[in-house]
């Protein structure tokens, strides 16, 4: 089995940063196992918009970058998109890579204390650094599988030693409720699983696996698998959470805090090397996208080890390490990359759509009916998380 898992891997990998884990913390601390359906909603989602950029990737050999650019003829059209996904992905993946590595250094702390505190940030990049300079796919896929098990086993074991409520989760997973002030939280659960760079990732990604149409069952089954693992360890973080008794909390290490007086040091544990994983992960993957889109949008076509490539992941990794290390918040490119992203997902799920079902470009491949209208659902879903993210930026909502 596991030689048939490919990048749906990274997939679940990069949605699983320290956002998602700091949100889902919140989630279970503030509404208990309520919200644990807006979590299946979004893993179904994912899998939706994921599986049409895998099957672009395998059936047309390029990526989702090449794909819009082929499909759009006019020139104004092309130009518009290539800034916008650029700005999107390479000045927000920049942007927030500072927080991909602050994850895994709340993950340190847990673990180490704060003794080496002002350390752990280069360690975290130079990590990251080595595991994307050796360059093999397969090399990256192998560590990426071993940080997926790492994290579900770590948040599993820390969901399971609370000892939760059987009937409560299920009721939460398939009764839908909407808790007073759980709107935004809702739209937000949703933000952190559906990310936007993750499509480019997959579609460039698919191909480093597999390269024949028959494997598309594989392509299906991997994404399936690996992004249902995903959304397990998610909602696994929101049940440990509502087993903390001290509800005024404010991230993910108040989590692992909070348990500790409950469960004693086992679960501090769990939750950092869980946090570690997931901040690696994310530190890694969100340079690997930003590379793959720019490698696409200049027309480069260069390989992992290319030194262009290269150094687009190099100085995102960078300016995050530094941003982190100086205590540098980057809060206005934060502030524009919220806004480019909340652009950007309803754009590209819009033009993915449009692109899957031009028999020209997929041939015999293009979507089904159900498959249209279930992309349809979500696409308004993506519009509405799109509004939110640019309304909230200025200050307009709560």
């Amino acid at each position: 089995m596991f030689k048939k898992i490919g990048p749906g891997v990274l997939v679940a990998a990069a949605f699983i940063g320290p956002g998602t884990v700091t949100l889902c913390t919140l989630a279970g601390a503030k509404f208990g196992f309520a919200l644990l359906w807006a979590l299946l909603l979004s893993v179904i989602a994912t899998i939706v918009l994921q599986e049409m950029a895998a099957r672009l990737g395998i059936i047309t050999g390029q990526g989702l970058v090449d794909s819009i650019l082929q499909a759009l003829k006019t020139p104004w059209k092309r130009v518009s998109v290539v800034v916008l996904i650029l700005a999107a992905i390479v000045i927000g993946n920049t942007a927030y890579e500072a927080g991909n590595i602050g994850g895994a250094v709340l993950g340190l702390e847990a673990l180490f204390g704060r003794e080496y505190l002002s350390w752990y940030p280069w360690v975290i990049g130079l990590l990251a650094f080595t595991l994307l300079y050796i360059g093999s796919y397969k090399f990256l896929e192998r560590m990426f599988v071993s940080l997926v098990i790492l994290m579900s086993i770590s948040f599993l074991l820390t969901a399971l030693i609370t000892k939760p409520d059987i009937y409560g989760i299920l009721s939460g997973l398939f009764v839908p409720q909407l808790p007073e002030e759980g709107l935004l939280t809702v739209v937000g659960l949703i933000g952190t699983t559906v990310v936007p760079y993750n499509l480019f990732l997959h579609a460039s990604l698919v191909k480093e696996k597999w390269q024949h149409k028959n494997d598309l069952v594989h392509v299906r089954r991997d994404t399936i698998i690996s992004i249902g693992i995903g959304g397990v360890i998610s909602m696994a973080i929101v049940i440990a959470a509502v087993a903390i008794p001290e509800k005024d909390i404010t991230g993910a290490l108040d989590l692992a805090k909070g348990l500790e007086p409950l469960y004693g040091n086992a679960a501090r544990y769990f939750m950092g090397i869980g946090l570690f994983a997931a901040g690696v992960t994310s530190a890694i993957t969100a340079p690997l996208a930003a590379a793959y889109v720019a490698n696409s949008c200049f027309k480069w076509k260069a390989g992992l080890k290319d030194n262009r490539f290269r150094g687009v992941w190099i100085i995102i990794l960078l300016v995050g390490t530094l941003s982190l290390s100086l205590r540098f918040k980057p809060i206005e490119i934060i502030k524009f990359a919220q806004v480019t992203n909340g652009l950007l997902l309803p754009a590209v799920a819009a033009l993915m759509l449009w692109i899957v079902n031009q028999s020209a470009i997929l041939g015999s491949f293009t979507n089904k009916k159900w498959q249209n209208w279930l992309a349809i659902i979500i696409l308004v879903l993506v519009c509405l998380l799109g509004l939110k993210s640019i309304v909230g930026v200025f200050g307009l909502l709560g």
